[in-house]
């Protein structure tokens, strides 16, 4: 197991402690070693072995009813490898997509109301290196052996967690 994967799935597990119905919740993803240096009076509660990835829990999302936003005004430092958010969502399968209306509020009704929707916690992580994890478990089976893993499970999330990590440079103007 890499260890992109040990953190997703140490969230994965974590939040499922927790319960569902909880906000999304976002983590730094640093190196042992680097958060040790860092913080040498926490050097006992990380894993020995400098690579590992620890999550860092951050401050609620400014914006959690716009992920997107809340996403775009994040830039990290360099001593973050990478990083993961857990959240829950209701899902549809793709045959009914095209029947969710234009309008926000009637396709919240809609999706809220179908009778194949699903509740869903994923959990999505992306490291500097480009390497992506998402961990999915359904409501619906709701142990830890039925918990999807893929590199292709989430779009658009996990391009929009990569772009966090981008440098954030100011434009030269010409």
């Amino acid at each position: 197991m890499n260890h992109l994967e040990e953190v997703v799935l140490d969230l994965e597990r974590h939040s499922a402690q927790k319960g569902w119905d909880a906000p999304p919740s976002l983590y730094a993803l640093v190196r042992s070693g680097v958060l040790r240096r860092a913080e040498p009076g926490i050097a006992a509660q990380l894993p020995p072995d400098a690579d590992a990835l620890v999550p860092v829990e951050q401050d609620t999302l400014p914006e959690p009813n716009d992920l997107e936003r809340s996403l775009a005004g994040i830039v990290w430092p360099d001593t973050v490898d990478g990083c993961a958010l857990v959240l829950e969502r209701v899902i549809l399968p793709a045959d009914v997509e095209a029947d969710i209306p234009d309008d926000a509020a009637a396709a919240e009704a809609f999706v809220g109301t179908h009778p194949a929707r699903e509740d869903v916690r994923m959990v999505i992580g992306v490291l500097r290196d480009g390497a992506r994890l998402s961990a999915i478990r359904m409501r619906s089976h709701d142990s830890e052996d039925a918990v999807l893993t893929g590199t292709e499970l989430v779009r658009n999330l996990p391009e929009a967690l990569a772009a966090t990590l981008e440098p954030d440079e100011p434009a030269t103007g010409g």
